[in-house]
Parts: C-alpha cells; structure tokens; sequence
C-alpha cells in the first residue's frame, strides 16, 4: 500500500470533518455574538460595580438638585418649572430591571428576539432589580421625589411591569400613573415633556442614549457622537448612564436601523466597522 497516499487521504478526512464542525455565519450571529455581553452582565463583578457606581452618583446629584431650583435634567422642560414639585425618570430594562435571563435563553437556543418570546418573558414578571436600582428609587421616593418609569414596553405589558416593579419593592404611586408605556413612537421626548408639565425632572437615568434626548433615538452613528459632544456636561451631572452592552440604539445605528438585513449582512458589516491599526 501506498502509506504516502494513504496520509494524504486521512489529512483530507480531517480536514473535511472540522471544517464540517466549524459553526455557519448564522450560528455565530445568534449564539456566540452576545455571549460575552451576557454573561459579563450575568457574571461579571465588574458590571455590578459600574451600575453601583451610577447609582451612587445618581444619589449625590439627586441632592445638588434638590437644594438648585433652577437645576432640570430635561431639555423639554419649559416654563415656570421652580415651584414643580420633584420628579426623577427612569427607564426600566437594563435600568431597573434586569432582562439577562431573557437575552441568556436566545443564546442556548439560537432564537432571535422576538415580540411572542419577549412578551412571554415578561408575563413572568421574573426579572430581578439592577444593582442600585432600588436603593436609589426608595430613597428619592422617602425624600417625597416621585419616580417615573418611563418605558418602550408596549402598553400591554404595563401591569405586567407594574407587578414586576412592585414585587421587587420599587415604589410606586396610588394616585398618579407613573409607568408611562410605549404607545406609539419609541422616542420617549413627548412623554419627558408631559411629566415636566407637572413636576420639575431632577435626573434621567438609563442604558439607551434616547433616554435622555430625542436625537439619540435612531440617529446616526455621526449624529449621535455629535450629540453625545453638544450634551456632554450633562452625562454625570444631570444624565447618569447605566452599561448595556447587549443591545440598544447604538447597535441599530451601526447598520443604519435596516433591521431587514439577513444576520451575516449584519455581521458583515459589524466586522467591516472594527478598527485595526
């Protein structure tokens, strides 16, 4: 027997079997690609740290404000805001509440989101509070500072959220609706601008840059930087971002929002947008 070709034949079966094993485009796309995100969120000391950190200095302007009448953390409060009685608003996922588990399922089973998953998950009302979450709310809730939820939730899911918030201890008001949905636009100006007719907004905290103004919302990778530049005193004073590296605007604005691209375009052009030297 030819031993020379033989080895050539083995090599070739070899070969052939782990590219064979080797994971397609669409498998990276859906399993491994927020692998690490997740479970530095999961996991991570580090993320725990950096939302307490947010927290913690969420707090100490949270009393800055307080004492400066004329301190609003909303560019659409308008008027005669200096008698407002205080409000603080916050987003809800990734914010407060703390969606991993959810985004940890499409990894093990190679599912995209979708609205029947994510509606599913949150008629659990499973998730858990981000750490310092709720220290904060309870504390401006004590110090009579009403906390709004202000969330692009679908309005359907808002007594879900509401019994997902409550039984994690966050305060909630009898009298005023403080869980202001989604209803039609995922930009959340026009909601900031209804609560500010009637309270004066201390602080805007959360993980998505249209939390604090409109132009984050769908905007361009450019426009977004150019925006971040313009309000950049605003981050840490008035603005206090928490760390959401799994999804969010920021994602969109790297395929211009084309959600219709098939994984491996997206993937693609993720790859393309790394910069090497």
């Amino acid at each position: 027997m030819n031993y020379r070709i033989l080895f050539i034949l083995l090599l070739g079966i070899i070969f052939m079997s782990s590219c064979r094993q080797q994971p397609e485009v669409e498998e990276i796309q859906n399993v491994y690609e927020n692998l690490h995100a997740v479970l530095w969120m999961q996991k991570s000391a580090e993320y725990k740290a950096n939302c307490l950190q947010a927290y913690k200095l969420a707090e100490l302007k949270m009393q800055s404000a307080l004492k400066n009448r004329k301190w609003t953390a909303a560019l659409e409060q308008n008027g005669n805001y200096l008698n407002l009685p205080a409000a603080v608003i916050l987003d809800v996922d990734e914010t407060v509440l703390d969606n991993s588990p959810y985004e940890a399922e499409l990894i093990q089973t190679g599912d995209h989101y979708s609205s029947s998953t994510w509606n599913a998950w949150c008629n659990k009302a499973a998730a858990e509070a981000i750490p310092g979450a709720l220290e904060f709310c309870r504390s401006a809730d004590q110090q009579g500072i009403t906390v709004f939820y202000v969330t692009n939730r679908r309005d359907h899911l808002k007594e879900v959220t509401r019994k997902n918030l409550k039984q994690l201890g966050f305060p909630l008001k009898e009298n005023v609706e403080t869980i202001l949905p989604r209803l039609e636009s995922s930009d959340k100006g026009t909601r900031r601008e209804i609560i500010s007719e009637n309270y004066r907004i201390l602080l805007l905290i959360g993980d998505n840059l249209g939390d604090f103004a409109s132009g984050f919302t769908n905007g361009s990778m450019q426009s977004r930087d150019s925006l971040l530049t313009e309000y950049k005193d605003y981050f840490g004073t008035k603005w206090i971002s928490l760390p959401n590296p799994v999804y969010g605007d920021w994602e969109g604005a790297l395929f211009e929002y084309n959600y219709g691209l098939n994984d491996e375009e997206k993937l693609n052009i993720k790859m393309n947008l790394l910069i090497r030297k």
